[in-house]
């Protein structure tokens, strides 16, 4: 059954920011097991603050990814970067909206037959 995983992450002092980029990485590599997104954010009245967030068509996919060689690594490479105990939660998504970008368009001026970027410059 698909699902959202929320997990909370505290980053340790002095940190934060290689606590963000960790978990920017490790993210990334959840679309290897399955998940269909991934968010990472970073609270701004709490900058130590993160929550991870990975959607998955299917429970499995997420035990395979937490409990998985990557996720491992992660933790162990990471392991004074945050606080612990990490306590994740397998959370439904009841509703879910958003606003597609409008495309962008050229404009008149632009004519890509008579060279490229650069060659205005």
């Amino acid at each position: 059954m698909a699902g959202v995983v929320h997990i909370p992450w505290y980053a340790t002092g002095f940190r934060g920011d290689s606590l963000e980029q960790a978990l920017e990485e490790v993210s990334r590599l959840s679309l290897r097991y399955g998940a269909t997104s991934y968010h990472v954010y970073r609270y701004r009245d709490d900058r130590y603050r993160f929550l991870q967030v990975i959607a998955w068509n299917e429970k499995l996919d997420w035990e395979r990814f937490w409990e998985g060689q990557d996720m491992i690594d992660f933790r162990v490479l990471n392991s004074g970067s945050y606080q612990v105990p990490v306590i994740y939660q397998w959370v439904d998504q009841v509703a879910h909206g958003e606003v597609a970008p409008e495309p962008v368009t050229p404009g008149a001026d632009f004519k890509p037959e008579e060279g490229t970027y650069s060659d205005t410059m």
